[in-house]
């Protein structure tokens, strides 16, 4: 019941012109972002938050999210019009969505998508607003052993299975603890790898980095690409919208419990960090053709796989902000990115949260359900508006994007070391992607590094530099136990992917 009391005091403060204004303007540019490929949801973020430090902290959270939300679910549209991915979790889409395109059908795909994700995504956000205060209590018993041995957990989990290699992800992760370490030491305020710069006495700067590594970085890989493919060949705009791009209600919701148990998949997925939203969007689809009648329509054009992936995928959006809020531990980058947001405006995510700014969150928490129904009317009204975005080409995209991110690091800092910065991390990222290192585990390393640090050094403070703390405390046992399998498990992978890589090499040369 208080719960509820909450809920409608946030709806009472969110429910204003000005933050309906922030949410529509929000969700759209986020479609916009996410129809046209090579962007998607993370690059609006990255460019996106520092414009959000000259709005208040409700309108700049309200509007990020609503960016999430749109750019999560417009990947889908040139994945079903182009079989061209917006965003990686829309891979998935395109295995139904693009068949019922060259079936004369693409307005019923979208709609099937957009009413998909709309589903998915309330479902998350009503869970995130049940768990996010229990799961806050929970981690307020928690003492620094508990919080280094989770963080520690986090980095595992998230180097594990947010790139192809356990090695890479680890090192990636452990370059951004690094980064995050330059600046003044926050115990005794000396100076650590500064050299003597002023701009680097507060450490690496947020904005910069993530819109380098994230934004710039994908450009210049796109430019590159396309500089050695040249310019791919035209989409054509007859798109056969027809009759029979009509969707009954009964259609959509006779597959009700393929919308439940996705929705589901997406939750869980999006509750444990570094999962991510491609992996939710391919279980949602794999769980849903195991569990039809007819399987063999799966890949051939049926409603019913659009709705496992997009109401899967979106399902995310919401769930990765439980262990955001209530830990401060960030689900994907997207929420990494919210985090630094909400730092922005001095709200620190954690377990102290939900006491401190409990009026702001649950004025997000209506913010979000708001979203939700901005979503669908603003998605719908633009279907056939959006399909314009999938024709403009690269050529004419790319450089737009690149002057949004020298505009989003200069405008707020008003610096032009921080510009050098942007590009500096844009190399970085390049090489990153180039190489294989996960550019997830470097921002996500950046963001808890300094979370690490602190719960590690409280920890030797209060037990005499006794680490012997973390494996006698129950909880923190578990969470080391689970970070030696996770290592184990997916090390043990590494190595018999390489050996089966030198096998057909052997073999070869045999021959």
């Amino acid at each position: 019941m208080e719960m509820l009391q909450h809920l409608g005091a946030g709806f009472e403060a969110a429910f204003t012109l000005t933050n309906m204004l922030f949410i529509c303007g929000g969700v759209t540019l986020g479609i916009i972002f996410g129809v046209t490929p090579g962007l998607g949801s993370v690059t609006a973020l990255a460019i996106l938050v520092p414009i959000t430090f000259y709005f208040s902290p409700l309108a700049a959270i309200a509007f990020l999210v609503g960016v999430n939300k749109g750019g999560t679910s417009g990947g889908a549209i040139p994945a079903i019009l182009i079989n061209t991915p917006g965003t990686p979790e829309a891979a998935a889409t395109a295995l139904d969505g693009y068949p019922l395109t060259k079936s004369g059908r693409p307005l019923k795909a979208m709609k099937t998508a957009l009413y998909s994700s709309v589903c998915g995504d309330t479902f998350s956000d009503c869970m995130l607003i049940l768990l996010a205060a229990p799961f806050a209590a929970i981690a307020l018993t928690f003492g620094p052993p508990e919080f280094t041995s989770i963080i520690i957990f986090s980095f595992t989990l998230i180097a594990a299975l947010a790139g192809k290699s356990l090695t890479k992800g680890i090192m990636a992760a452990a370059f951004g603890m690094f980064l995050s370490t330059w600046g003044l030491d926050p115990v005794d305020a000396s100076e650590r790898l500064t050299f003597g710069t002023v701009e680097l006495f507060d450490g690496i700067p947020l904005t910069p980095m993530a819109i380098g590594v994230l934004a710039l970085s994908s450009v210049l890989a796109q430019i590159f690409a396309l500089k050695k493919t040249g310019e791919p060949e035209k989409i054509s705009t007859d798109l056969g919208f027809k009759a029979e791009n009509k969707l009954p209600p009964s259609e959509f919701w006779g597959n009700w419990k393929t919308l439940l148990r996705s929705a589901c998949i997406g939750t869980g997925v999006g509750m444990l960090p570094g999962l991510g939203v491609s992996l939710a969007a391919f279980l949602g689809y794999g769980a849903a053709k195991r569990a039809s009648k007819t399987p063999e329509k799966f890949g051939q054009g049926t409603i019913e796989g659009i709705q496992a992936t997009e109401a899967s995928n979106s399902a995310v959006v919401g769930s990765n902000l439980i262990p955001t809020i209530a830990l401060g531990i960030p689900g994907n980058v997207a929420a990494a990115l919210l985090i630094g947001a909400f730092m922005i405006h001095g709200v620190v995510p954690g377990p102290l949260m939900m006491i401190e700014h409990g009026a702001l969150v649950y004025s997000i928490f209506a913010s979000m359900l708001m979203a939700n129904v901005a979503h669908l009317i603003i998605g719908r009204i633009g279907i056939t508006i959006w399909v314009k975005f999938v024709l403009i080409p690269k050529k004419i995209i790319l450089p737009v994007v690149t002057v949004f991110c020298f505009l989003g690091v200069y405008i707020p800092s008003n610096s032009m070391f921080d510009v050098g910065l942007l590009l500096v991390f844009a190399g970085i990222g390049y090489v990153m992607r180039k190489s294989g290192f996960s550019i997830v585990c470097l921002v996500i390393g950046f963001l808890l590094g300094p979370m690490l640090e602190m719960a590690l050094r409280q920890t030797m403070l209060m037990h005499k530099t006794d680490l012997t703390i973390l494996i006698t405390r129950p909880i923190s046992l578990v969470f080391l136990l689970l970070t030696l399998f996770f290592i184990w498990h997916f090390g043990l992978k590494d190595r018999v992917m390489k050996k089966k890589k030198k096998e057909p090499a052997t073999e070869a040369a045999g021959d």
